[in-house]
């Protein structure tokens, strides 16, 4: 490990606004009985103010930029890389910022930390689409069975990718379960739809920047997760949207997709 990340890991320890749990003590009684957090449902002092998350928040930038544009409501942005919410942490910290906090923890321990209808809307911000895996998708129903613990009913769900796969899947479990979509385009820049909110558009990640930059289309679908019973699975052709996404570079090298793809086609050469 480099000296830059040790520092970054050992300044961690100093943020007030990074919670970074006992994984132990989380898990003493398995992964299927999770131990609730002492802030489970006392999340900034208890406020009454709406309390968003960002899952997958990487240097939280979206949290913080949102956070800023609405006072009036507290952020949470949850991440398991120590080294990306580093640089989220210190500039909240640095900044005053008494509406942001950062949670270090995988999202599969979420429900661990949030409290029935303690939360009132989610960000899924450039979320990996897992392309192999539906399960670890995180608008997959196994997902949606662990927001449903916590956010409240009419709570909304925000998808914003470059990822046509993981966009039409998503959208693809919203028919299935008969989910409310309020909002969705498959080029959120191209179509400037009249029904989503400016902040959608200004506010923008470091890696959104890029992927626009290589002219990829970005994606946008935000629909509430209310629903009777359990979530079920929809018929999605899997296979067709992977050939879809096609090669993917960032910053000049293959992503792993790209690399495996690569190998395949090589070894039946």
């Amino acid at each position: 490990m480099g000296h830059d990340k040790l520092r970054k890991f050992a300044e961690n320890e100093t943020f007030d606004c990074l919670l970074q749990p006992d994984m132990t003590e989380l898990l003493k009684d398995g992964f299927f009985n999770l131990k609730d957090h002492p802030v489970k449902g006392k999340w900034f002092g208890g406020s009454s103010c709406p309390l968003v998350l960002e899952l997958g928040c990487g240097k939280g930038e979206y949290a913080i930029d949102l956070a800023v544009r609405n006072p009036g409501s507290n952020y949470v942005g949850v991440d398991i890389k120590g080294a990306r919410l580093w640089k989220g942490a210190r500039h909240v910290t640095e900044n005053g910022m008494p509406n942001v906090r950062f949670l270090r923890t995988r999202v599969e321990f979420i429900t661990a930390f949030f409290a029935p209808s303690e939360v009132s809307e989610i960000w899924l911000t450039f979320s990996d689409p897992q392309l192999r895996s539906e399960n670890s998708r995180l608008t997959s129903p196994l997902f949606l069975e662990r927001y449903r613990s916590f956010l409240k009913p009419g709570g909304l769900v925000h998808l914003k990718t470059d990822s046509r796969f993981l966009f039409e899947y998503t959208r693809a479990v919203c028919m299935a379960n008969g989910l409310d979509i309020i909002s969705c385009t498959d080029d959120l820049y191209g179509d400037r739809p009249v029904n989503i909110a400016p902040e959608v558009y200004e506010v923008q990640t470091f890696y959104e920047k890029i992927f626009r930059e290589q002219g990829y289309r970005i994606t946008y679908l935000c629909f509430r997760i209310d629903h009777e019973g359990s979530y079920v699975h929809p018929e999605f052709d899997a296979a067709y949207w992977r050939s879809v996404e096609g090669d993917r570079q960032i910053f000049g090298h293959d992503t792993a997709e790209t690399r495996r793809r690569k190998l395949s086609r090589e070894t039946k050469i």
